[in-house]
């Protein structure tokens, strides 16, 4: 028996991947969790193989979402499963303990592959994703070549907030940050990306995603 805990609050999708993991993985309990409070609360009373965690859910903390749940249960397998793009965000969430990445644009095909790789080998990630891997393993200039690389888990949550049109001030309430440090981390990407304005911003993120898809 398989314990899996599906964190995501659109009740389409829950339903959907629901019903696709019932028929990839028998026997199992799938418990659901719309909210990062419900999915601590899930993790604390339940002992889980397989977690699929949405990063955009109702007061969810990004990346400090995963060391908290491994708090509770260390050894539980973590896929974020969610709609940012992978180029920018898999290896970051990699490094903040996630065992796999998983783009809610994949096929479902690749989706059933997702799973049932965390399940048997205990992570997953895309082609694409290993071959970025590699690539900075063997070239320890590809950071440099790609700035959105270099940037600091901190840094591209306030990325992505100010890409999705957030002030200043809402990026600091939603991240429990004073209003200066969030226009430090601002200034800090800017540096990194060397831009100036927003709008620049936007084309260098769009400019990079297109640079790793292509490599």
């Amino acid at each position: 028996m398989k314990n899996i805990l599906l964190v995501e609050d659109h009740a389409i999708v829950r339903l959907a991947t629901k019903y696709l993991i019932t028929d990839l993985v028998q026997p199992c309990a799938i418990y659901e969790a719309t909210s990062f409070g419900q999915t601590l609360a899930k993790v604390a009373a339940h002992t889980l193989d397989l977690i699929l965690l949405d990063i955009s859910i109702p007061d969810g903390e990004g990346f400090n979402m995963i060391p908290k749940i491994r708090e509770i249960q260390p050894k539980v397998l973590i896929l974020v499963f969610t709609s940012l793009e992978e180029q920018i965000y898999a290896l970051h969430y990699i490094k903040a303990g996630a065992n796999g990445f998983l783009s809610k644009n994949s096929s479902q095909t690749e989706i059933k592959k997702a799973i049932l790789s965390m399940l048997n080998s205990g992570n997953y990630l895309s082609l694409a994703i290993q071959q970025q891997l590699l690539r900075n393993t063997l070239d320890s200039k590809a950071n440099v070549e790609n700035p959105l690389e270099s940037l600091s888990q901190r840094e591209l949550e306030v990325m992505d907030m100010l890409l999705d049109g957030l002030w200043t001030k809402e990026i600091a309430i939603f991240l429990n940050l004073t209003e200066s440090s969030v226009s430090t981390y601002k200034a800090r990407i800017f540096e990194k990306l060397q831009v100036s304005t927003l709008i620049e911003m936007f084309k260098k993120v769009q400019f990079y995603k297109g640079f790793n898809e292509e490599v």
